[in-house]
């Protein structure tokens, strides 16, 4: 390995141990801290493979890509430490909780890449103008249902791709565990029994789409939904834990029209520990039962 390569890759190791000790002396709450120590672990651990690469040669890009990461994860925190909340055509692209190349051969990096930074930062971009127009008076001449329409539209977008980032993982259990489980048998049967019919819900979208596990405070159970485009047929009052990406820059690049393959591919990087995470906050919200 280049010596001059090697240096840069453990200086960013380095920066790493830094970005950690900011993060144990912020303000954040607990939660939050334990979520971004366990990321900068995680793009710390890329790091390491490439070290561990004896005969690697430098990668310019890849280079970029993880000091990108590194720099993403600094804003993300100074964001968490210093906002109670986003201001009104302030939204920001969130960081990739791992690199572009994880969640391989399932996904390939060429997706992944396309998919965050052109996909969904047009969605980002999307909402941050319609908020302006509809919360700061630039809608200049379009009625406010064309503004209404495009919040909808490109903040559903942003949200359910931003779950959906968190829902994968390269170090996926390939099976739920814990709380989750026990509600899924509970609701649904059998694990095998739900993931048929999760899969049945994703193979069914016609054209642009989700499928989306979600739970529900007024019936107090567990409910599957597709989604056309990002906003359409969703069930109001109920809390996605689970989201899967059915539109076709999601998967045509790697299966072309075979999102049947595509869909048995991703079952393999579903992160369970954080629908775990989420189906434990989300059953805190209780309404009355209807």
């Amino acid at each position: 390995m280049n010596k001059e390569y090697k240096e840069y890759l453990e200086s960013l190791l380095n920066w790493g141990e830094k970005l950690k000790q900011t993060v144990q002396d912020s303000e954040l709450l607990d939660d939050e801290k334990m979520h971004t120590l366990k990321q900068v672990e995680k793009w710390q651990g890329n790091i390491y493979e490439l070290l561990d690469q004896e005969e690697a040669d430098a990668n310019p890009e890849r280079m970029l890509d993880l000091r990108a990461e590194g720099e993403n994860l600094i804003q993300e925190i100074q964001g968490s430490s210093n906002r109670e909340s986003v201001p009104y055509g302030k939204h920001k692209l969130p960081p990739l909780p791992y690199a572009y190349n994880a969640l391989e051969p399932y996904i390939s990096e060429q997706i992944m890449r396309l998919h965050h930074t052109k996909h969904h930062q047009s969605y980002v971009d999307g909402l941050n103008k319609a908020e302006e127009a509809l919360y700061t008076g630039k809608k200049g001449k379009d009625p406010i249902k064309h503004w209404l329409r495009e919040q909808a539209f490109n903040g559903s977008g942003h949200y359910l791709h931003t779950i959906f980032w968190h829902n994968m993982t390269p170090n996926s259990k390939k099976k739920p565990s814990g709380e989750i489980l026990k509600q899924i048998k509970k609701d649904f049967g059998s694990w095998n029994s739900f993931k048929k019919l999760f899969t049945d819900a994703a193979e069914s979208v016609e054209g642009n789409g989700w499928a989306a596990l979600l739970w529900s405070p007024r019936s107090g159970k567990l409910a599957i939904q597709s989604f056309e485009k990002h906003q359409l047929f969703q069930l109001p009052d109920t809390i996605p834990l689970l989201v899967l990406d059915v539109w076709e820059h999601a998967y045509y690049l790697q299966h072309q029209n075979d999102k049947a393959s595509y869909i048995k591919d991703w079952w393999n990087v579903v992160n369970w520990d954080n629908v775990n995470e989420r189906f434990n906050k989300a059953k805190k919200l209780k309404w009355q039962l209807f």
